[in-house]
């Protein structure tokens, strides 16, 4: 990864975008947890029910990182990081 070599001014708006990807990013990745505890817990409650709540759980960690990595990468891109 390269850094740029001069400052990186974002407008207002610029900043707006950001903070809203962020936002939903942050909102994705609340969800996939949510997701991943009341599996969790009706899996406590219910044993048996652990078969029919284990897609859904091991769905959720792909689902985080591709969150992530999209967040990232549009970060990286506004604010021109190049990659290797």
């Amino acid at each position: 990864m390269e850094l740029p070599r001069k400052p990186v001014t974002l407008s207002p708006a610029e900043m707006a975008e950001i903070l809203q990807c962020l936002k939903t990013a942050r909102h994705n990745v609340n969800n996939s947890l949510s997701l991943v505890t009341a599996a969790a817990e009706l899996v406590k409650l219910k044993p048996d029910a652990a078969e029919r709540f284990s897609n859904q759980i091991l769905q959720q960690p792909q689902r985080i990182m591709a969150e992530l990595r999209q967040f990232s990468d549009d970060l990286e891109k506004r604010l021109g990081v190049e990659k290797d």
